[in-house]
């Protein structure tokens, strides 16, 4: 008799563990958690996890807990496409990331296969969004901005603040890299500006000297690089060291402190593009102050992976739903206060909001947007 009640009362206890696991929310991150951009991959990762945290300690969404997993596609293609599979096959409702275009892309057609909302809170390329609009997907969101604004921003500061004077555009061959490099070459073209050199790089390559010689004898007094910090940081280290005193402006990937860890003082007065920067909100104090409370500073994308997931949580509650054709419909029609300001999305997913500015470099290591 004992026996049997020992055996009811574990079976009942394991039917409302079961049922209480069930009731969890499962949604990932995904972005290069490992490999030459880990750095940002690590703001990503702390943006979902303190995003999580604060949001089940209001109560989660619907009333059910969310569960995070972290996937690690290292900017590889082929990596994000298993990673995406694996999660969409244990059953998760909504991945923030991927972080590289390169990754975001391909795996955007995993999600939409499987019904899983995508909001990424870095992958630039206008691609992204109007291939999927084109094919009719309803799962692909971004709460960052586009290549093709990016590159009009960076095309017209350089041919304005460097009219007349020999520029060189580099690229890193990569979807990223080449897609803000051409885009900020036909922002230059409308200026009347052409580049004196232009060229191409392979994402790994750690020598430069040839490249360098080529731009010394150009006399370029600017670069635009296309492409990652780390390549970035090693071009502007190397042409000071070999008398190549040009002004190098990269995109939104250099928006990191691992970029003056790899030039020192060289990189002073590097130039960048990035939206004006969340930690000044009003709105972002109290997660800015809860971040730098435990030691760390949610610079570049930490707060839009944030963000990301708090409209998928308020989302979720104004729809009622965690169904991607439910959220996809709430999110193309509302508005959604974040810890980036105010989000809206236009009928591709692409985020309504600030536009791009210029950042420098400072020789005390730190960045600060340029005045308007």
């Amino acid at each position: 008799m004992r026996w049997t009640v020992r055996v009811l009362l574990a079976a009942a206890m394991a039917a409302v563990t079961a049922s209480a696991y069930a009731q969890d929310i499962k949604i990932a991150t995904v972005g290069p958690m490992t490999g030459a951009e880990a750095a940002v991959g690590e703001q990503m990762r702390r943006g979902a996890e303190m995003a999580v945290k604060d949001i089940n300690a209001h109560g989660g969404v619907l009333g059910r807990k969310l569960v995070l997993t972290v996937g690690d596609d290292a900017c590889d293609p082929k990596q994000a496409v298993t990673v995406a599979n694996q999660l969409a096959n244990a059953g998760v409702v909504f991945v923030a990331g991927h972080y590289c275009s390169s990754t975001s892309i391909p795996a955007s057609a995993v999600y939409a296969d499987s019904n899983v909302l995508q909001i990424t809170p870095a992958s630039t390329n206008p691609a992204l969004t109007d291939d999927a609009a084109k094919k009719g997907w309803i799962n692909v969101f971004r709460v960052c901005g586009r290549d093709d604004s990016q590159g009009r921003i960076a095309g017209n500061y350089i041919a304005s603040r460097f009219k007349g004077q020999p520029v060189a555009v580099i690229d890193d061959k990569s979807t990223y890299g080449k897609g803000l490099a051409d885009e900020t070459i036909k922002a230059m073209a409308a200026r009347g500006v052409k580049p004196a050199v232009h060229d191409s790089i392979n994402q790994g390559d750690s020598d430069f000297s040839a490249l360098i010689s080529k731009m010394k004898q150009a006399n370029v007094k600017a670069i635009y690089f296309g492409g990652y910090y780390r390549e970035a940081g090693l071009i502007v280290r190397q042409s000071k060291e070999q008398g190549l005193n040009a002004v190098l402006m990269g995109g939104d990937a250099l928006v990191t402190t691992d970029l003056w860890k790899i030039t020192g003082l060289a990189g002073t007065g590097t130039l960048m593009t990035f939206p004006p920067d969340p930690r000044n909100l009003a709105v972002a104090q109290p997660v800015v102050k809860e971040f730098k409370a435990g030691g760390y500073d949610p610079e570049g994308y930490t707060l839009y992976t944030y963000a990301a997931v708090e409209v998928f949580a308020d989302a979720a509650a104004k729809a009622h739903s965690i169904k991607v054709a439910d959220l996809s419909k709430t999110m193309k029609a509302n508005k959604f206060n974040s810890v980036i300001g105010t989000v809206g999305f236009d009928k591709k997913g692409d985020v309504v909001g600030p536009d791009y500015v210029v950042y420098a470099w400072n020789n005390d290591g730190n960045y600060a947007e340029l005045k308007r």
